[in-house]
């Protein structure tokens, strides 16, 4: 097979762990074959599980055919636009696939987001049928006459879970009502997901996509604060999947548990749970939300060969494992990402579960994983790791892009490898901006030792990432500025314990009848609850540039000192 490599320097291959290969292979064929491919070596093998219901690989190909079958049903053809808004649960994976199974592109959506948040999405992808929680329904039904669907799917997550559990939640008791009202409620006007599988002939001749054809449209914060969807290929996550399975070549083909407990809406736990387990014919644990309790209830039976979260989830899970006296032995890789991942929390982690914690580093616009530290004793506490296979990197002077910076020295980084996008979604010149010369440059401030090992040291974006998630600072003020009695606002992060918190620095109208409570409520009316400001600071002007530009470098620096 043809190897994806280029000439460039890559000084960090000589720090690669034993075994793992400096290019992969040319990707070819579609996502399909991951699940495909899967199916046919391991049919009886379990692809799936939630709460204890389990879907072998042979099942799963089969609902994806009936499910493409019944999109098929509803116009959805190749090309088109499907917007899943669903929490980790099987029918999100069936429908993933389903909907590439026609040939069309899945564009992923926070089932959490506020109505105003997905029309914003939903206006400038512009699909026309929609898979989504039923606790979501609402939200998308609440769009206005401009925004039409064709249809809605709607999908009920308790439909997947074992009898026994669906018969506990039916329980006329108080307990039982508030879990269930958590997990479902009743919906009109959609196709139900149970109808849309339930096709009594599949139809096998779908179109098949093509290894370049777009796959999915992720949107993301980007590296200039406004959201945009950014364009993946099947080649791009194909390569994306490709170079983790040979990064830790330790987890065997078949034989190995992945848990879900990163949302698949987002681009770390899309690629790592949907494509990268799917591959290797994992069984796929999925939870709809994180819940300690529900993660070491499911370690009892099945332990994760791997786990890819966030460092508060690592800590939470050490914290309540201590407090039930669970051992969390068995945990074979840890893959964190999304914010820094300090000693305190390695250490002790790796000393439960006697395997190994170690961090990686991406963006939704690389599918999203750049690097990664080595899964061995090579890598190193406080660097992101080293590039992928396949993967080239430039440290290069921000101001001049064309021009590297010495080995040591801060730089903005630059990429180029088969998991790069193409663009985004209906945005040349956004597109055009974060490419100079064929390299995508990625906004973080970096620095790179003499082994190759790459470190953060700051963001030219000024995004926020809190929990793992990115937050558009643009986004948060335009919400808030709207509210009476705020005439300026200016949103930053400000570090705590490791993990960046939201807050908004607020110029009033009338500092007497402001009224921050009513901020606070309006903010979470109309935003996704981790974009909701954890303080609000009362200030008398915001520092400006020269022409006028808001400093939020400068906000920040005047919170964190008064604080």
């Amino acid at each position: 097979m043809v190897r994806v490599s280029n000439d460039t320097p890559r000084p960090w291959l000589a720090s690669y762990a034993p075994g793992v290969p400096h290019d992969i292979d040319e990707p070819t064929g579609s996502l399909l074959d991951l699940v495909e491919e899967s199916a046919r070596r391991f049919p009886r093998k379990v692809a799936l599980e939630f709460f204890g219901q389990t879907t072998s690989y042979a099942d799963l190909q089969q609902q994806i055919e009936r499910a493409a079958q019944g999109l098929k049903k509803l116009g959805v053809v190749a090309g088109d636009r499907v917007a899943i808004v669903l929490p980790n649960c099987p029918q999100h994976v069936v429908a993933f696939y389903a909907v590439l199974r026609l040939g069309a592109i899945v564009v992923e959506h926070n089932p959490l987001y506020t109505p105003r948040e997905l029309r914003h999405q939903f206006e400038d992808h512009g699909a026309k049928v929609a898979i989504a929680w039923d606790k979501a329904v609402a939200a998308i039904q609440d769009f206005p006459s401009d925004v039409r669907l064709d249809a809605i799917v709607s999908v009920d997550l308790t439909r997947a879970m074992p009898r026994s559990t669906r018969a506990a939640l039916a329980l006329p008791l108080k307990k039982a009502r508030e879990s269930r009202d958590k997990l479902t409620t009743k919906v009109r006007g959609t196709t139900r997901w149970e109808a849309l599988v339930d096709s009594r002939r599949i139809a096998r001749r779908h179109p098949r996509p093509a290894t370049e054809d777009i796959a999915l449209i992720q949107y993301t914060s980007g590296t200039t604060g406004t959201p945009k969807g950014a364009v993946l290929s099947h080649r791009n996550l194909l390569a994306n999947a490709a170079q983790a399975r040979v990064w830790i070549p330790q987890i065997t083909l078949g034989d190995s548990t992945v848990y879900a407990i990163l949302p698949m809406f987002h681009a770390y736990g899309l690629t790592l749970c949907l494509t990268f387990a799917m591959s290797m014919a994992a069984r796929l644990v999925l939870f709809p939300a994180f819940d300690p309790a529900l993660v070491l209830t499911a370690m009892k039976k099945h332990p994760p060969t791997f786990l890819p979260a966030v460092p508060p989830i690592y800590a939470r899970l050490q914290h309540a494992a201590d407090a039930k006296g669970v051992s969390l032995k068995g945990i074979e890789i840890g893959i964190s990402g999304a914010m820094p991942l300090s000693k305190d929390i390695i250490e002790p982690w790796e000393a439960r579960t006697g395997g190994w914690l170690v961090e990686g580093y991406g963006l939704s616009e690389t599918s999203p994983v750049i690097m990664a530290n080595p899964v061995s004793d090579a890598r190193r506490l406080g660097a992101v790791g080293l590039p992928l296979p396949s993967t080239s990197i430039r440290i290069a002077d921000p101001d001049d892009p064309a021009k590297d910076v010495p080995v040591g020295d801060p730089g903005e980084l630059l990429v180029k490898g088969p998991q790069v996008f193409s663009g985004y979604w209906g945005r040349r010149e956004a597109s055009d901006e974060v490419f100079a010369d064929g390299w995508f440059r990625t906004g973080d401030i970096v620095s790179m030792d003499d082994d190759g090992y790459v470190s953060i040291v700051d963001r030219l974006k000024e995004l926020i990432i809190t929990g793992g998630f990115n937050v558009s600072p643009s986004e948060v003020e335009d919400t808030l500025v709207t509210f009476p009695g705020v005439r300026e606002v200016a949103v930053v992060g400000i570090t705590q314990n490791g993990n960046e918190q939201v807050v908004a620095a607020v110029v009033p109208t009338n500092p007497a009848d402001f009224d921050a409570d009513g901020l606070r409520a309006y903010a979470r009316e109309h935003l996704a609850a981790y974009k909701v400001p954890r303080r609000i600071v009362v200030v008398e002007d915001l520092p400006r540039s020269m022409i006028g530009k808001v400093l939020r470098r400068k906000v920040r620096d005047q919170i964190t000192a008064k604080d």
